[in-house]
């Protein structure tokens, strides 16, 4: 069979995850704490007809040589990991990180999941959660009673009980960085989980060690750019377009040596 037909064949298959790629970006566009993915493609194996740099005679070498490419592959999709906008809410328990770091989140299973998403609130015994009711790492509670809540931008929290001259200290919201920040396993929930390629949890102060600061009654919106992700909607349609082209043209030709020889 043609060759070509298999090589166009990669092709429509990479621009279809990228399409897929792109449509979970723009479904997001308005998730709190969102980060894009990037697909990655590179070329497959060569089919080396003459070597670079072969005999073609006793006293000379083949400048280029010969090597037929077969295909397109998807080699992983990026997360991007730009700051997205800041979004005033004034409500005490919304929470943004201005700069590098995550805050980490007590899964079901005890284990740990980080996020941006800084989306809080108050369970029914005051322990601050998330929109998911998963505890923020480490514990905070908020005593019965308090009447506000304030939390510094190194992630100090205090509480103002009526009857108190001065705020109570009730916890600290801790941040958490990781070398490679892209290597975070997605898991759904705006929660990403450690792997090996994501290195270690190094856990610090917010605003110090290249850490952010926190900023109180404000959330982290999605970091989409709806007009890029429409542009590269484009450009995926227009190249599985040409893809979709040489499948008919590789079967025209063989229509054509069918019916001729």
């Amino acid at each position: 069979m043609n060759s070509a037909l298999w090589v166009s064949k990669t092709g429509l298959s990479a621009q279809d995850m990228a399409l897929r790629t792109i449509s979970n970006n723009l479904a997001n566009v308005s998730t709190v704490g969102f980060k894009r993915d990037r697909a990655v493609f590179e070329d497959m194996m060569y089919q080396i007809a003459q070597q670079p740099g072969g005999l073609s005679s006793q006293n000379t070498q083949l400048p280029a040589g010969t090597q037929l490419g077969v295909g397109v592959r998807i080699a992983g999709t990026q997360k991007e990991f730009t700051e997205g906008s800041l979004q005033t809410t004034e409500n005490p328990l919304d929470l943004a990180i201005e700069g590098r770091g995550f805050f980490q989140i007590t899964l079901p299973d005890g284990g740990v999941g980080y996020t941006r998403a800084g989306t809080f609130h108050l369970s029914d015994e005051g322990q601050i959660v998330t929109a998911g009711g998963n505890p923020l790492e480490p514990a905070i509670t908020v005593p019965a009673g308090s009447t506000t809540v304030t939390i510094g931008v190194d992630g100090t929290v205090t509480a103002n009980q009526q009857g108190d001259a001065a705020p109570t200290q009730i916890g600290a919201v801790q941040l958490v960085d990781f070398v490679n920040p892209a290597g975070l396993e997605a898991m759904g929930s705006n929660l990403f989980a450690q792997t090996a390629a994501s290195g270690a949890a190094q856990q610090g102060t917010a605003g110090e060690n290249g850490l952010g600061r926190l900023v109180q009654g404000a959330l982290e919106t999605s970091n989409v750019s709806v007009v890029e992700e429409l542009v590269n909607m484009v450009a995926t349609q227009r190249a599985y377009e040409v893809n979709s082209r040489v499948v008919s043209t590789a079967d025209q030709m063989l229509q054509y040596v069918t019916q001729n020889l």
